[in-house]
């Protein structure tokens, strides 16, 4: 169990240095989402490769499509879950080509397999030594920390809707109100 926690945490975390290179990358103004209150993790890339891992092995080729398909069908549900139950959008592919209700869209889903792929090949090795060779109560003790973040921004997006603030009122005052 412990391996699948770090696991999530490693990709959430990845995802969320994935997203800074591609808002740096993109200078887009609302490209950066905000994710948690204090730990820097995006969870859909965590879930994401949890359900890549949960498929069966197989070749690189498959693997892209198969695995950019489950990364896609998770995206999408943690769109819909997010405007569903915490009244957020946290992006909106509407304008993209090939969109289905803004949640995911055909070149995103395209990189998702290229990225899946790449991971399982060259960062899932090391990630499952990494997991193997942590002691038990640091596992406990990070899980009590994320389980506390997740909580509170949970609630913090069910109260106020507002994704936008969700890091710079707490941590960058000044920046709350230039956005």
């Amino acid at each position: 169990m412990a391996e699948c926690l770090w696991c999530f945490w490693v990709y959430s975390f990845l995802g969320w240095l994935l997203e800074r290179a591609f808002a740096a990358v993109s200078r887009a103004e609302d490209q950066r989402r905000r994710c948690f209150l204090v730990l820097p993790l995006c969870p859909v890339y965590g879930l994401g490769m949890l359900a890549v891992l949960a498929l069966p092995e197989m070749e690189w080729q498959l693997l892209v499509i198969w695995g950019g398909a489950a990364a896609t069908a998770v995206e999408f549900a943690y769109h819909w879950a997010g405007e569903r139950f915490l009244g957020v959008r946290f992006w909106d592919y509407s304008q993209v080509p090939g969109n289905l209700a803004g949640r995911v869209c055909l070149p995103f889903s395209l990189a998702w397999g290229v990225l899946v792929a790449a991971a399982v090949q060259f960062i899932q090795p090391l990630t499952a030594a990494l997991a193997g060779g942590l002691p038990n109560w640091l596992s406990y003790a990070f899980l009590l920390f994320f389980t506390a973040d997740m909580v509170c921004t949970l609630w913090f997006l069910r109260a106020t809707g507002d994704l936008h603030s969700l890091r710079s009122k707490i941590f960058f005052p000044s920046a709350a109100h230039s956005s």
